[in-house]
């Protein structure tokens, strides 16, 4: 059945792309950016958040698309920057990307007190939303973002329902797909009447993404640590430009050291190979004599490399999902698994593949430093050759979807030095324009299902199943509901 649904969709999206070909781009070619109509023609994703959006139907979706390539071309979203802003825009700090919600959705926070009606700056505060919608969609694309309408000390002057049409269209037609709520705070009772218009914008089937919300009901869909203290949280942050806001990706702990306080023991050589034998290494025979056998109607080698362990680190099966970027691949393409606290598989790995034909330095950073390490952080990967990180939850904290991830990589020359100096200095050097990046998701498995396996020859409980096999389990239940529209 999953098969017959992905060779339904494979027709749809061809379908579209042939058909706004032929119907739409050749008698006009100059109405939209090239670029974008190259990327509708490459991009399975893209087609396929417009066709969820219209429901599968190829006539609306085309529409929509249409629609959505000439607002592309007006606003020159491709080419936006932090020039094409008025400089006092950005430091007023009315609308910025900043936290997470309790699903792991990126908050875009709109602070209406510091917005005033004024036609001569719409047109400029309509392209920031536009600048900071595209930079998310182009590092996260496909994932959703939660809408914070931050509506405390906000008087009559601040309403603008223009403005607020226009945020709205950019999810119904610009950017499909990506809305995951609105969620609004502390509306005073005289904007009821104007929200009641925002409804009828929305439609009836996303009308349900709204939220209204005061003090104690917004943590329902945001946790206290994204929050602002006038809204019962306890997030620190202070809006402040420049730089721009980002996603306050921070080092984490143990930068290149052991992954946890169990290895601190682990030989220098261990150290220096920056973990690349660390899920490798197998008991001795004394130990491995000592273990049950497995016999499954799989082949033998398949159940010998599933029991196969180092003293300190459980092996499992390096993820299959794969993001193929110009410097490296990267495994797992989306989300990094973690085992509940109750399966024990706690750690999650991420592997690096050098694709190039120079070194490539790399740095993983993350949003929750203090919770997690990882081995190794900074280092370098030679061409062709493929490296293994290892993130390990640090004193048995939580894993939150909140968590996220940001993999760093920019290629050397071919005399640069991989030593801890030369690095440093590289990454001072480099150019924003030649890094890549790609961020990660945190995932918990849980173990909603009984986690034993029981087989009929040996009469044994597996009662710890990789990782990997959680993930995948979990990755096809989602891939089945993925375009379920809002």
């Amino acid at each position: 059945m999953a098969e017959s649904h992905a060779q339904n969709k494979a027709k749809l999206i061809a379908e579209t792309r042939r058909r706004f070909e032929a119907e739409y781009v050749t008698d006009k070619p100059d109405k939209y950016d090239p670029r974008d109509v190259e990327r509708l023609q490459q991009d399975d994703n893209w087609v396929e958040s417009y066709l969820c959006w219209r429901h599968d139907a190829v006539d609306e979706t085309l529409k929509m698309i249409d629609e959505s390539f000439q607002w592309r071309k007006e606003m020159a979203v491709h080419d936006l920057t932090e020039a094409s802003i008025p400089k006092w825009l950005l430091e007023i700090g009315g609308i910025y990307l900043h936290g997470y919600d309790k699903e792991g959705n990126k908050l875009l926070w709109i602070r209406v007190k510091y917005h005033v009606k004024d036609n001569k700056t719409i047109l400029d505060k309509k392209k920031l939303i536009a600048f900071w919608l595209e930079r998310y969609a182009k590092r996260e694309n496909g994932k959703p973002i939660t809408v914070m309408f931050d509506l405390s000390e906000t008087g009559i002057n601040s309403i603008d329902m223009d403005f607020v049409r226009f945020i709205i269209n950019c999810f119904k037609v610009y950017y499909p797909k990506y809305l995951s709520k609105i969620v609004i705070f502390d509306m005073p009772w005289i904007m009821n009447a104007a929200f009641k218009i925002v409804k009828s914008w929305l439609g009836p089937e996303a009308v349900s993404l709204l939220k209204f919300t005061n003090k104690h009901e917004v943590q329902d869909y945001v946790s206290v640590e994204y929050l602002p203290p006038h809204m019962g949280g306890t997030d620190p942050f202070k809006y402040s430009y420049p730089p721009l806001v980002d996603d306050d990706f921070q080092t984490p702990l143990c930068e290149n050291g052991p992954v946890a306080s169990e290895d601190e023991a682990s030989s220098k050589e261990d150290t220096e190979s920056d973990g690349k034998e660390i899920l490798e290494a197998v008991f001795n025979e004394e130990q491995v004599a000592g273990l049950k056998k497995i016999n499954l109607t799989e082949s033998t080698s398949k159940a010998e490399e599933n029991e196969k362990v180092d003293s300190k680190t459980k092996a499992f099966k390096k993820p299959l999902s794969v993001f193929k970027g110009p410097l490296l691949h990267i495994s797992p393409a989306e989300e990094l698994y973690f085992g509940s606290i109750d399966s024990g598989e706690k750690k999650s790995l991420i592997v690096l593949t050098n694709v190039t034909k120079n070194i490539v330095a790399f740095k993983v950073r993350t949003t929750a430093p203090e919770k997690y390490r990882v081995k190794p952080s900074n280092s370098s990967c030679d061409p062709g050759a493929s490296i293994d990180i290892v993130v390990s939850p640090h004193g048995g904290v939580a894993v939150s979807a909140q968590d996220r991830f940001l993999i760093m990589a920019a290629e050397m020359e071919q005399t640069s030095g991989t030593g801890p100096a030369e690095l440093a200095q590289f990454w001072k050097e480099v150019p924003r324009s030649k890094v890549m990046e790609h961020r990660l998701r945190c995932h918990t498995v849980e173990s909603s299902k009984p986690t034993s396996l029981t087989l009929k020859d040996g009469a044994f409980n597996v009662s710890d199943k990789t990782s990997e096999d959680m993930c995948l389990q979990f990755a096809n239940s989602r891939r089945e509901n993925d375009c379920s529209p809002p």
